[in-house]
């Protein structure tokens, strides 16, 4: 073998091993990613994007972008995470603008709640700088723990601007320190795409914090309606829920606190554990935990001292602990528990609110689910906003929950009545028969009495003559009962426990109102049509022919009354027995009614008794049926 072949081969030999070695080291490169006009964005996963952990906050820009710096590493997850809030995480991505572009472009940060985002852009004044080994940069600070006006785009997410005129690749690096952990997600746009999704976003966020407040306006009618605290709880929680989400994705930063960075930093902390406190309020004052499951309801009021301990121990020990999210699974899984508890005792509202909780623990579910497996678990706006989705559906079963209370309370309160009325007939009945069964007993004995002993027949037959006038006065009784006490009503004056058992409840007045104001026959106002049907309120009438319907309080003194009737009627016959002597504040104490609503009202009949004067001079019982109907 001659000693130039010998060299020869031995280049060749060093050839492919200095090729292997370049190829080896190639194998782990770092993947560059092109602009390219054809897509409207990019999201940085694996190797596309290196990261590596700098746990003392040693390395400066200069260290980190040294050609020789070998640290970096891709990541085994589709996005990266920074797990430790006291460390800082270094990124770099490589960008390779080949050719001019048509388009803007941005790198937009997807996770609002990242402390401090330093951002690394080559400094356009040396061009091809990559090629000298010295890269200069320029250092941009963003984040959520940076005031808002710092940004270069007043956008909810931070978003920082490519140099289009810088040519060729080109490494960007960026650290992240953040106070909890943040997902690393880094979207490639242009900017038409930029604005375009960024407006679809703002609009659908108008739409859901627009239906928290509208979900809190019917709650708040409801609260003013029913002066329940069930309501006040729920419109809290809704308000929490929305705070939560806008600090959850800056919306909040952006426009309610963006001068308070620190602020920020706890905002969806303090949120989240208002959101679970009156979540608890509200599920045990919805379900009457306090009387239907008393041990449940104990259990609650532990789990909510225990939660406000641990917001206390966040607040003023260890801002870090407000990371914990995941503890606030235990309130949503036992207000689960406690309405499918109710739901098994036939309490038929607890329907809706176990399926408005039912999106809730499926959304809790997801956003677990999104955050351990984040390189399998799809993404996209449906279970990237999927618990949004769960929180405006749960809202919405629980306000078909409020009003089924509503109507089921209703119909208790219904079945009550009638109840009472059936005992009412079912008394009186018994009281006939006894009366009967007295008269039989009585005769009986006035037969024994005389067969035994004639001296007494004179009186026997003067017993049996006062019997039968007292039979006589008592079928007239029975038979104009109703006459006898409205002529009770308008004769004299008469307590008003007296007055309520002869109307008890609105529907007795409601009667006495219909028989009063259409005794002479039924005329439609609006088309004088005499023919009518029964209406869907009680003692309605309902035109046959134009479909007007008049209820019984209609042109009445007491239309709009919004006091109980039987209260209403007693204030109107007190100021027309007494001639208008009596003073709101005596009707206020008999009645148990606010002072200035008894003033209202007694204003108003004397006001009627002042332009009807002629008419009731000589009305006598019938004055005040003329004082009634206007």
């Amino acid at each position: 073998m001659s000693n130039s072949f010998r060299d020869s081969l031995a280049q060749r030999l060093f050839f492919c091993l200095l090729l292997g070695i370049f190829t080896g080291s190639s194998g782990h490169a770092q993947k560059e990613v092109r602009l390219d006009d054809g897509f409207n964005q990019h999201i940085f996963s694996y190797n596309e994007i290196e990261s590596f952990e700098d746990p003392h906050g040693l390395y400066t820009i200069n260290e980190v972008s040294k050609a020789g710096f070998e640290q970096f590493k891709p990541g085994d997850d589709f996005i990266p995470k920074n797990y430790h809030y006291k460390s800082t995480y270094w990124y770099r991505i490589k960008l390779r603008n080949d050719q001019t572009r048509q388009k803007n472009w941005v790198l937009e940060f997807y996770d609002q709640t990242i402390d401090q985002i330093a951002f690394y852009v080559p400094s356009g004044a040396d061009g091809d700088s990559m090629a000298v080994g010295k890269p200069r940069f320029r250092e941009l600070k963003y984040g959520a723990g940076q005031p808002f006006a710092q940004r270069l785009y007043f956008h909810k997410n931070v978003t920082v601007d490519l140099d289009g005129n810088l040519r060729g690749e080109h490494i960007y690096y960026f650290s992240v320190r953040s106070q909890q952990p943040s997902n690393i997600m880094v979207v490639l746009k242009p900017m038409r795409w930029f604005i375009q999704y960024g407006l679809k976003e703002y609009l659908f966020s108008g739409i859901f914090y627009g239906m928290i407040l509208v979900f809190c306006l019917y709650n708040l009618v409801m609260f003013f309606a029913f002066r329940q605290k069930q309501y006040l709880y729920y419109i809290m929680y809704n308000l929490s829920i929305g705070i939560f989400e806008m600090s959850s994705n800056g919306i909040a930063y952006q426009y309610l606190w963006p001068n308070a960075p620190v602020w920020n930093e706890i905002a969806s902390g303090v949120a989240l554990y208002s959101a679970s406190i009156f979540s608890l309020f509200f599920t045990r004052e919805f379900l009457s935990l306090k009387s239907r499951a008393p041990a449940l309801n104990r259990i609650i009021i532990g789990i909510i001292g225990l939660r406000t301990l641990f917001f206390l121990l966040c607040l003023f020990v260890d801002r870090q602990w407000f990371i914990y999210k995941f503890l606030d699974a235990v309130p949503l899984l036992v207000a689960f528990y406690s309405g499918a508890y109710i739901l098994r005792k036939k309490y038929h509202p607890a329907r809706f609110f176990v399926a408005g909780y039912s999106f809730l623990l499926l959304g809790f579910l997801i956003r677990v689910l999104k955050t351990l497996a984040t390189q399998n678990f799809p993404f996209g706006p449906v279970n990237f906003y999927s618990l949004s989705f769960c929180f405006l559906a749960e809202m919405m079963f629980v306000s078909f929950a409020i009003g089924d209370k509503v109507r089921w309370l209703k119909k208790k309160k219904d079945l009550v009545q009638e109840r009472m009325m059936e005992e009412m007939r079912i008394n009186q009945q018994l009281k006939d028969n006894l009366n009967k069964e007295l008269e039989r007993q009585v005769g009986e004995r006035t037969e024994e009495l005389l067969s035994v002993n004639e001296l007494l027949k004179q009186q026997a037959e003067e017993i049996l003559r006062m019997n039968k006038i007292l039979d006589q006065d008592n079928k007239v009784l029975q038979i104009d009962i109703k006459k006898v006490t409205q002529a009770r009503v308008m004769s004299a004056e008469m307590e008003f426990e007296e007055f309520a058992r002869i109307y008890p409840d609105d529907n007795t007045g409601l009667k006495f109102l219909a028989d009063l104001k259409w005794e002479k026959g039924y005329s439609c106002r609006k088309c004088n049509n005499t023919s009518f049907f029964n209406g869907h309120l009680p003692y309605s009438r309902r035109c046959s022919k134009c479909s007007y319907e008049e209820s019984a309080t209609t042109n009445t003194i007491f239309q709009n009354a919004h006091i109980p009737l039987n209260k209403a009627f007693y204030m109107a016959y007190m100021v027309y027995s007494t001639k208008g002597k009596i003073s709101s504040y005596k009707l206020s104490e008999l009645l148990s009614i606010r002072q200035s609503t008894c003033w209202s009202y007694t204003g108003k009949v004397k006001k009627l008794m002042d332009e009807r004067k002629k008419d009731l001079r000589d009305a006598g019982e019938k004055g005040w049926s003329k004082l009634v109907i206007k």
